[in-house]
């Protein structure tokens, strides 16, 4: 089909992204109501991977196997923080938010860059006519995707069944994959992403390759900025106090699996340089 906007979809995708977000803010805007916020997040991504391989309409098996990556993790994604929300009742990231026009806005607008941002390597890979033989780097990506999915999928439904269970209210989960990390649903969302970046490679050339910074926009986001230290900053003022809390901290790798009798040995330097146990994950433990 003919170049719509660019030959990369840049400009498509961000449009089609600004106008996504804008549509699900006004609503979240007038009727106060956050329940579609993740969402709205996860099926943005689907709709970018669709778009872009329709519009180029070239359907080769690189195109269509990434693209049904991006939709089978955006359909996950969004349906079950959906349905968790709406069991759980309101979104707490929004009690500061919902009286503030502003800073509403201003989340919304993070939300479209990240969408836009992590879809790079896919947008890319959909807007080219190059086609090159399956290579390991497709096989390897499609691994790591595939496990970055379980990962994510088990934590989310294993921290959702803790949560849901009674005799569970006012604990930290630390169950099932929570033995091995203290925030596997993340470690799993990174695998993936890495992994569709992966898959990607074959097709890049020159300028191309800057779309790695979609995974790693992803990766600093979680690591640094609305992920980790936002909850571990909250579960420490919850259990600081607590002596078992302390030693699952102290004994549980933040983000990569690990057996807790392996991480709880090893140097601080080494989980900070090499695991990313950084010195803000612990800035609220008394």
């Amino acid at each position: 089909m003919a170049r719509v906007l660019d030959s990369h979809f840049l400009a498509l995708t961000a449009i089609v992204t600004v106008a996504y977000q804008l549509f699900f803010f006004v609503i979240t805007a007038l009727l106060r109501f956050d329940k579609v916020t993740d969402f709205a997040g996860s099926t943005n991504f689907v709709i970018l991977a669709v778009l872009t391989l329709v519009v180029k309409g070239s359907w080769n098996f690189r195109q269509v196997v990434l693209s049904i990556l991006v939709v089978i993790w955006g359909l996950r994604l969004g349906l079950f923080l959906l349905m968790r929300i709406i069991s759980w009742g309101e979104d707490h990231r929004f009690d500061n938010m919902r009286d503030n026009l502003g800073k509403l806005a201003g989340f919304w607008v993070f939300q479209a860059v990240w969408v836009w941002t992590v879809s790079l390597p896919v947008t890319v890979v959909n807007s080219r006519d190059r086609n090159p033989s399956i290579r390991a780097e497709d096989i390897i990506g499609w691994i790591m995707w595939a496990l970055g999915l379980l990962i994510e999928a088990t934590a989310d439904q294993q921290k959702l069944n803790f949560k849901n269970s009674p005799e569970n209210r006012g604990k930290w989960c630390d169950v099932g994959v929570w033995k091995y990390s203290r925030h596997p649903n993340y470690f799993g969302e990174i695998l993936l992403w890495w992994g569709i970046f992966v898959a990607a490679t074959p097709v890049l050339e020159k300028a191309e390759w800057l779309v790695i910074f979609g995974p790693i926009f992803l990766t600093l986001l979680l690591l640094f900025l609305s992920g980790i230290p936002l909850l571990e900053e909250s579960a420490d003022k919850k259990y600081g106090n607590v002596s078992t809390y302390r030693h699952y901290k102290e004994t549980t790798s933040p983000l990569i699996l690990l057996p807790p009798a392996l991480y709880g040995k090893l140097p601080k330097w080494f989980k900070s340089v090499v695991l990313f146990e950084f010195p803000i994950y612990s800035r609220s433990l008394n």
